[in-house]
């Protein structure tokens, strides 16, 4: 039996749909390890508890060695159960795996993998301290409304608002009490203990505890752990280090710019007018492509996101977005600094460079680097060249374009 009397039941059984993966979102990679690897270094890394994966009934076995890897000689601390249909019939299942002795629980999402073990441990002292249900948050700093349909009904006063996080902590008993007579299934741990009448106290949660839900929610994920293992020290041969930080995830990194290339190309044989650098060009040959074509904004599109560590065009406006059919630039656009900022990152600018025959570029400078500009909340400078009737596009073939960005942490 294990002499400790905290517990982390840590949730690993959803199926990722958002996040567009083959594997379960717990088992899809952030660098060189999964999401649940990650995980579990900060469970780990926080006060010695009990912990239980809860995993889909196809994952036990990677799950385990998963756990092994990253537990080490504390493997003994681990267990792995297999979930349920929902979230809660999951956490069910986690809590009928505790040891006798444990009075107080965790609950842990383990899509918000890099959650500091400061934040852990800091829920758990809370718990003990008050006996009360005790919840990670961040403040609100969007402005809220309410909304009916398209229309915006109401303005909803955000000092009454926070945004929730894990790992929500209970004295033990009560979490069980609260499971038992739940007249629903809650996606949150702390509205199950509420409806049994706990109290659910708050503590401040952290900027890196967010979930990953999504791929730019991934992408994000894989630039924090990058820029990390940059910055922490390194074991020598015979595991020496120097003192790490366990939290090193919430300690200052570089404000640094940070530069992104994109280049895209598309061949003339679309459907009616020509698209290209946010203008429509009456008369002109239309470039084919899945959207309208405008490689001009999808090279922006590639930059801006290379710059800042979201992945690709590929990644956010796939063919299985079918609402970006058809798409003209501002869509692109607005929908690429849209995901820069929910990154933290704001852009600084983007220069273009585009090699075609036609259209002739010029005379509609000013206008297409003003449409750019606006629909990206950046400025956007636009260049054209011709290449001596050589290659695909000397030949009037198609247009290739080249751009470079720069992001900074906003």
């Amino acid at each position: 039996m294990i002499d400790i009397d905290t517990a982390i039941v840590v949730v690993a059984a959803g199926s990722g749909t958002r996040l567009g993966a083959e594997e379960p979102k717990a088992f899809v990679a952030i660098d060189e390890h999964e999401i649940l690897r990650h995980c579990l270094r900060g469970v780990l890394r926080a006060r010695p508890a009990q912990v239980v994966i809860v995993a889909p009934a196809s994952h036990l076995e990677a799950a385990r060695r998963l756990a092994a890897a990253e537990a080490g000689s504390a493997m003994h601390l681990v267990s792995v159960v297999a979930g349920g249909a929902t979230r809660q019939r999951s956490v069910a299942a986690g809590l009928a795996a505790l040891d006798p002795r444990v009075r107080t629980v965790l609950v842990h999402d383990a899509a918000r993998a890099l959650t500091p073990p400061a934040v852990i441990d800091r829920v758990v002292d809370t718990v003990r301290e008050t006996g009360h249900g005790v919840l990670p948050v961040l403040d609100v700093v969007d402005t809220i409304k309410r909304t009916d349909g398209e229309f915006v009904t109401a303005h909803v006063d955000r000092s009454q608002l926070a945004a929730a996080q894990t790992p929500q902590g209970f004295p033990r008993e009560a979490l069980e009490a609260a499971y038992a007579s739940a007249s629903a299934d809650f996606t949150d741990d702390t509205a199950v203990v509420a409806e049994a009448g706990l109290p659910v106290r708050r503590v401040a949660g952290s900027e890196t505890s967010f979930k990953i839900t999504t791929p730019a929610d991934l992408a994000r994920a894989r630039d924090l752990v990058r820029r990390a293992s940059r910055t922490r020290p390194r074991r020598d041969d015979e595991g020496n280090t120097d003192e790490m930080r366990d939290d090193f995830r919430d300690a200052p990194q570089p404000l640094l710019p940070r530069v992104g290339m994109g280049t895209d190309v598309h061949a003339f044989g679309g459907e009616g007018d020509l698209w290209l650098a946010g203008l429509e060009w009456p008369g002109e040959p239309a470039l084919s492509g899945h959207s309208d074509g405008d490689a001009v904004a999808h090279a922006i599109v590639d930059a801006v996101l290379g710059a800042a560590g979201l992945g690709d065009i590929g990644t956010h406006f796939g063919v299985d977005r079918p609402e970006f059919a058809g798409a003209h630039a501002a869509a692109f656009l607005e929908e690429t600094a849209r995901l820069v900022a929910a990154a933290g990152m704001r852009i600084g600018n983007v220069s273009v460079q585009m090699q075609a025959q036609r259209p002739r570029f010029a005379g509609r400078r000013v206008e297409a680097e003003a449409a750019l500009s606006a629909a990206l909340g950046a400025p956007v400078s636009v260049s054209a060249t011709t290449t001596d009737g050589l290659g695909f596009t000397g030949r009037a073939e198609g247009v290739q374009v080249f751009a470079v960005a720069m992001v900074a942490p906003a």
